[in-house]
């Protein structure tokens, strides 16, 4: 292995078990750990809104309705935002775009403490939550490149990881925004954006310090316009908007739909909505290393089989007006899009290594190959991650919809209970029909589904 500046490495094959061992691992983790606070602080801006919501009382003006648009603008912005991160880590380094992107958060933070007070404007509010969007486009960087640092064996863990520290974010300042309501009320949220402004500067300075720069992913720009072609592409695209979407998208809702569905204060939805989240975030590495085990399609089906009995559950808990079922149903459901979080992730990387594994089988080098593999699966990540942030704004448009039209969120449910059954019919269709490997020897793609 060989640097090339100060953080560049040359050199860079995890899949052999000698240079893992030795070197590779190392190096590895310190780069996941850092990457993760770095992410962690960017889902945290991300979802600052589903917080400062909690702020906003009768004084602002701002029905229901403009606080669930308010919360899905950063959302949208966050997922356009993933592909152009996706490409930043190519063309720049993943060491290098940590550091450029930790820094762009400060300035959807500044804003927000300097607008958040009554009489300030819808449109201005909304111009600083999608300002906040950039906190969304951290999320497919690092996980890009830590796809390029880990092992094939290793990747649902290590990217579970990744992701799950990441998400923790979003449990974090939904944490430290019930502990200045619970503490000095509903009239500081200025002091939650006071906290947050040294962390960001402190990310960003570990991330100069202790992160690197891989070669093999330097003008690797072209592997997004590869991936679009592929049939996996969009099949796991509309399954990570069910997982990672349902868990970002109720992110933000979550403690809005208990303060208009129950009747709940600020401080009481503050004091659950942060449970959920949590629980989300630390199932998401389990998600990976059960997927490293059983396989990520078998854990993908039946996650989204939970989920939809889940939903149901929710649906008859909004019905029967049972604060308590309601609660239960909705962090379990939390916890499932976690796992699911982590299965669908484990499985892009094996689609691709499946598929190299037929190229070599077939004379294609090795080496080569499985480079390849590992740059379309970045790209794929990255594409994926944007589309499955969409979801995220899918539920918080049908929550708006719903309380705007009947003062309740039963619709809503409706509709996700719908699309889930979608979700796990499609699973099983790629990628768990036994058909599929009766047919391998002659299609890629259901080899690739039947490795998965």
């Amino acid at each position: 292995m060989t640097a090339r500046g100060k953080r560049w490495i040359e050199h860079w094959d995890p899949e052999n078990e000698r240079f893992w061992e030795e070197t590779g691992k190392k190096i590895a983790r310190r780069n996941l750990w850092f990457s993760i606070l770095a992410e962690h602080i960017g889902f945290s801006v991300w979802t600052l809104w589903s917080v400062m919501v909690l702020f906003m009382g009768p004084q602002y003006g701002f029905s229901a309705a403009d606080k669930f648009l308010l919360v899905s603008t950063p959302t949208l912005v966050g997922a356009f935002m993933r592909p152009l991160y996706t490409f930043a880590v190519a063309r720049f380094g993943g060491r290098n775009w940590t550091i450029v992107s930790a820094m762009l958060l400060l300035a959807p933070t500044i804003l927000a403490a300097i607008v958040m007070e009554p009489g300030t404007s819808l449109g201005t509010f909304l111009v600083v939550a999608a300002l906040g969007g950039v906190g969304g486009g951290n999320f497919a960087s690092s996980m890009t490149n830590i796809n390029a640092f880990y092992p094939e064996k290793h990747k649902g863990w290590a990217l579970g990881l990744n992701a799950g520290g990441g998400n923790l974010g979003v449990a974090a300042i939904q944490l430290i925004g019930l502990l200045v309501i619970g503490t000095v009320g509903a009239t500081a949220p200025r002091l939650v954006l006071a906290i947050y402004l040294p962390l960001i500067v402190l990310a960003a300075t570990c991330a100069y310090f202790f992160m690197d720069n891989l070669a093999s992913m330097k003008g690797d720009t072209k592997a997004m316009r590869e991936v679009v072609k592929d049939p996996h592409t969009w099949v796991m695209s509309f399954l990570y908007v069910g997982t990672f979407g349902s868990f970002i998208g109720y992110s933000f809702a979550f403690g809005l739909v208990l303060q208009n569905q129950f009747g709940r204060t600020p401080l009481q939805a503050a004091a659950v909505t942060f449970l959920g989240p949590l629980l989300g975030s630390f199932s998401r590495p389990t998600g990976g290393r059960l997927a490293d085990r059983i396989g990520g399609g078998k854990i993908t089906f039946v996650t989204f089989v939970g989920m939809a009995a889940a939903t149901a559950v929710l649906i008859l808990a909004s019905t029967s007006n049972s604060l308590a079922l309601f609660t239960v149903a909705f962090i379990v459901l939390f916890v499932l899009t976690g796992v699911g979080n982590g299965s669908t992730y484990k499985m892009i990387p094996a689609i691709f290594r499946a598929k190299a594994k037929v190229a070599i089988s077939e004379g294609a080098d090795e080496t080569l190959e499985l480079l390849k593999a590992r740059k379309l699966s970045g790209a794929l990540i990255g594409l994926a991650g944007a589309i499955g942030a969409l979801g995220g704004l899918f539920i918080n448009l049908a929550f708006r919809q719903s309380f705007a039209d009947t003062k309740s969120g039963v619709p809503a449910f409706v509709a996700f209970l719908v699309f889930y059954g979608l979700c796990f019919t499609v699973t099983w269709a790629v990628y768990l029909r036994k058909q599929q490997t009766e047919v391998a020897s002659t299609r890629g793609l259901a080899l690739a589904g039947a490795e998965v």
